[in-house]
């Protein structure tokens, strides 16, 4: 892939906007885990937590992006990213079980394993973005990273302010399951003889994420307001 071609600058900003919607908490957990210590210690505890973190998540998906050369996994890996698109605007994450850590070390494993735990979506989701490219892994991360870590509680308040962002977040991931699922080679043959049937699965990848989301939350919220009217 051409560095200076409209494909690389597009999957490139693809991957930036994947990490920061599914990742851009991250600093929450990040603070949560180092606010017991003593001032002069947080900030060594989050640069240092950080970069484990970030050396795990480069490690797996680099991994997952050659794993997604066995045949079928690239269907099994874009069928399971519809899901997380689809917990992405159905199912907002909590932080309660974060447990903050009382000394140095254990507040910057507490960073790693916490931010391990929480971004296998983020992995699946770069990984099939990044098609097949290390490259655009390895800048994705490195750009995106920075800009979660400082600038994430910004962005936290924008998502809760303007609500279609999480819609535009699903969809772009709903979009990236599509290309996946189009892009598995055992079935090449089927797509390339009928090269429309790709972009009518993409569509309805992105339809369906977005309408079983907002159904979701349309019907939770009526069940919050039913319960709220019997508690009176």
């Amino acid at each position: 892939m051409n560095f200076f071609s409209l494909e690389f600058a597009s999957a490139l900003l693809t991957i930036v906007f994947i990490d920061l919607i599914l990742a851009g908490d991250n600093a929450i957990v990040i603070g949560m885990a180092a606010r017991n210590l003593p001032k002069e210690q947080q900030k060594p505890a989050i640069l240092w937590g950080t970069a484990g973190a970030v050396a795990i998540r480069i490690v797996a998906t680099v991994l997952v992006v050659y794993l997604l050369n066995i045949p079928w996994l690239h269907l099994i890996g874009g069928l399971l990213l519809l899901w997380i698109a689809y917990k992405l605007i159905a199912q907002p994450k909590d932080h309660d079980d974060v447990k903050a850590g009382s000394t140095l070390f254990a507040s910057i494993r507490t960073i790693i394993i916490a931010d391990a735990a929480m971004g296998i979506d983020n992995v699946i989701a770069i990984a099939g973005a990044a098609h097949g490219s290390l490259i655009l892994v390895v800048l994705g991360l490195l750009i995106s990273i920075p800009i979660i870590v400082w600038g994430s509680t910004l962005f936290i308040k924008l998502i809760n302010r303007y609500r279609w962002i999480i819609y535009a977040g699903g969809a772009v991931l709903a979009y990236t399951a599509g290309k996946m699922i189009t892009n598995e080679p055992v079935l090449s043959n089927l797509f390339t003889r009928y090269p429309a049937a790709s972009w009518i699965i993409i569509i309805l990848a992105v339809l369906f994420v977005l309408a079983a989301g907002y159904w979701h939350n349309a019907y939770r919220g009526e069940g919050r307001a039913k319960g709220r009217e019997k508690a009176r």
